[in-house]
């Protein structure tokens, strides 16, 4: 499985502050990009997968949505954040 209990909480460590703060917006958007980009590595080798195209889709709706979040609550964090995870505007 390419997301383990390791990964998972190094990302949340990294972004949420701890391994226990999973509810952080910001960890939830650093888990977001992180199964997006495995998605789409993904559908460059099977392009005719749609489950996964569709699911794709889903998750960058609820990583905007967590983005706009963030940026009405703290611009600073917003700005950090999209600048660390390379995540276009």
């Amino acid at each position: 499985m390419y997301l383990t209990k390791e990964v998972k909480a190094d990302i949340f460590k990294k972004h949420g502050g701890s391994e226990s703060n999973t509810g952080s917006t910001e960890g939830q958007v650093a888990l977001f990009t992180h199964r997006i980009n495995h998605l789409t590595q993904h559908l460059k080798k099977n392009h005719k997968d749609y489950n996964t195209e569709r699911s794709l889709v889903k998750l960058v709706g609820k990583r905007r949505s967590l983005l706009d979040y963030l940026k009405k609550k703290d611009v600073v964090k917003y700005r950090e954040l999209i600048k660390e995870l390379n995540i276009r505007k």
